[in-house]
């Protein structure tokens, strides 16, 4: 196999390595919103408010904490949960609210979002 037939089978499977990476946190990320399905529910039947800023600052602490011990971005972290802290929020909001989300026990994420997560 010559140099740049080798270069490219190394990226293939590399590139087939993220592939499976990319699965597993989108997977991941799924289940984190399934969770917080649940916790908006029992905030819903105990009265207790969405908006919980202590723990959206020990999440956003625990991120910098990991980006710091494994050279990650603190920047690109504090974006990322950024994105992530705003969409489970939103989702707690449209379950507290009583939409959909609200349903049967199994309700999915696809549910709150109106699309596959």
């Amino acid at each position: 196999m010559n140099g740049t037939a080798q270069a490219t089978a190394d990226i293939d499977e590399l590139r087939a390595r993220l592939d499976r990476i990319d699965e597993r946190l989108l997977e991941e990320l799924r289940a984190r919103i399934e969770i917080c399905v649940e916790i908006a529910r029992v905030k819903k039947d105990q009265g207790i408010p969405m908006m919980q800023p202590h723990r959206i600052g020990l999440v956003q602490e625990r991120a910098a904490a990991f980006g710091t011990e494994h050279g990650i971005d603190l920047v690109f972290l504090r974006r990322l949960y950024d994105l992530v802290i705003e969409e489970t929020c939103r989702v707690e909001d449209l379950v507290i609210a009583g939409s959909r989300a609200d349903g049967p026990a199994g309700a999915s994420p696809s549910t709150v979002t109106g699309s596959a997560v």
